[in-house]
């Protein structure tokens, strides 16, 4: 094994995880808020000066981070000694190691995570920003979805760091 290409994923794999979740929280902590302040600010730009400037691009970012991040995960499990692709999406069941079990939870809710951003938060943002058309029902509805999507990825962002950080406590890394 190349460890050179293994610790270069390795970094890639963090370097876009601090991009995705930094900006997971930007659009919960920061984006939502100013969005409904500019949207009660009757002598400012309003909310699309976020919509149409800042939030597409976020969003571009924010998706592309998301894919990066889990396909270098997948990457690194499947060629680091220490781990297995399989073994950690099964949890390390029939192996006794709490590594992989640990690792794999982590992998799951990265994995759930990385579906909402695609399935669930992307299209509906879509919808909502008017880059495609839809009623004003179909954009209420939108937001609901998009809102409880990123809300639940910011609930399993905490304990996806901690499982994923877990399973390589204490292991030699070189």
């Amino acid at each position: 094994m190349d460890m050179t290409l293994a610790l270069l994923d390795r970094w890639l794999h963090i370097a876009a995880g601090v991009t995705w979740i930094g900006l997971l929280y930007y659009f919960n902590f920061v984006q939502a808020q100013a969005m409904a302040a500019a949207g009660a600010d009757t002598d400012g730009p309003g909310p699309a000066a976020i919509g149409k400037y800042v939030a597409p691009r976020a969003l571009l970012w924010f998706r592309w981070a998301a894919l990066v991040t889990w396909l270098t995960g997948a990457y690194y499990l499947a060629v680091w000694p220490a781990y297995s692709l399989g073994g950690a999406f099964s949890l390390g069941i029939g192996e006794g190691n709490l590594q992989l079990t640990s690792i794999g939870i982590g992998a799951w809710l990265g994995t759930i995570m990385l579906f909402n951003v695609w399935v669930l938060i992307w299209p509906n943002q879509k919808k909502i920003l008017g880059i495609v058309s839809a009623t004003d029902e179909e954009k209420a509805k939108a937001r609901r979805t998009a809102f409880l999507a990123s809300r639940s990825n910011v609930l399993m962002s905490i304990p996806m760091l901690l499982f994923m950080q877990g399973s390589v406590h204490g292991l030699p890394m070189g």
